[in-house]
């Protein structure tokens, strides 16, 4: 199964403790790479949240931005520490008696020292239970998203190899012409110059001429990498890699194709074989 690396999915949770938003995308990247912002209440779950992801996908950019949100109906009771108010306001007093003109303290700016005023805890299982249930349908969607779009990806690809087979068997049927062609050129060429014509140096020539032009042995390389890149995308593992390698392949064959030829048909032929090989690389950069 042919998948993208670009996808984007937001799903939402709401419950007694509050909402939880979570947004999941990525773009293409050579490897697996995961940023991950997600709030203190949440803050437990990091590694168990990078280990589903792991076991998900296999490559990309991916982003994960996470929101916690408690509902009125789940606001924390807020309890006073009593001791520590004590000690905040002793030490208060004890100041008051160092200075000359000191400015009174009221229960607000006791309340406001750090601790005198806690929240009860969240109950962190179940939101963590919560959190887990909803990565794991927002990663359901999140592959089915990249699914879609990697099918769309193989078909264009598909279509690319279509054209180029096509292209490879048409050069194959126009070699012995372009031969025939090039001979009657150099015999009219040696006539022209009033040369004597020496008919086995003309066909040693002529032998030479196709050992350096022969192209079969790329085009046989070529339908073969075709049929590879076929296969290729039918795998249901991560395939991004070995299609681009693939592609590496099709163009230093195109490229020999190209320095071999003798005929502005070959010559036109090899580059738009290269124009092909690079649509299909550009969109290969996506595949995971």
């Amino acid at each position: 199964m042919v998948k993208s690396m670009t996808a984007f999915t937001r799903v939402e949770h709401s419950d007694e403790l509050g909402n939880i938003t979570l947004e999941l995308r990525s773009v293409n990247h050579r490897f697996l790479d995961l940023s991950l912002r997600m709030p203190e209440e949440l803050r437990a779950q990091e590694q168990v949240i990078r280990e589903l992801v792991n076991k998900r996908l296999a490559r990309g950019k991916v982003d994960i931005n996470l929101r916690f949100a408690r509902n009125e109906a789940g606001e924390a009771d807020l309890v006073v520490n009593g001791e520590l108010a004590k000690k905040v306001a002793q030490a208060s007093r004890e100041v008051d008696l160092l200075l000359y003109n000191p400015s009174p303290v009221n229960s607000i700016d006791v309340l406001r020292w750090p601790g005198v005023l806690q929240a009860d805890e969240l109950d962190r299982d179940q939101l963590g239970k919560s959190l887990i249930a909803l990565l794991n349908s927002a990663l359901d969607d999140f592959v089915a998203a990249r699914e879609r779009e990697g099918g769309k990806l193989a078909e264009i690809i598909e279509q690319r190899c279509d054209a180029m087979s096509q292209v490879v068997t048409d050069v194959g049927k126009l070699m012995p012409e372009i031969l025939t062609k090039w001979r009657e050129k150099l015999v009219k060429r040696l006539q022209d110059a009033r040369l004597e014509l020496d008919e086995n140096r003309l066909e040693q020539e002529i032998v030479m001429l196709a050992q350096k032009t022969d192209v079969d042995e790329e085009l046989d390389r070529l339908n073969v990498h075709l049929g590879e890149v076929r296969r290729v995308l039918k795998e249901k593992k991560p395939i991004g890699r070995r299609l681009d390698f693939l592609m590496q392949e099709l163009n230093r064959e195109a490229n020999t194709l190209g320095s071999k030829s003798i005929d502005t048909a070959t010559t036109q032929a090899s580059v738009e074989l290269k124009v092909l090989i690079e649509q299909m690389r550009e969109q290969v950069q996506n595949i995971e």
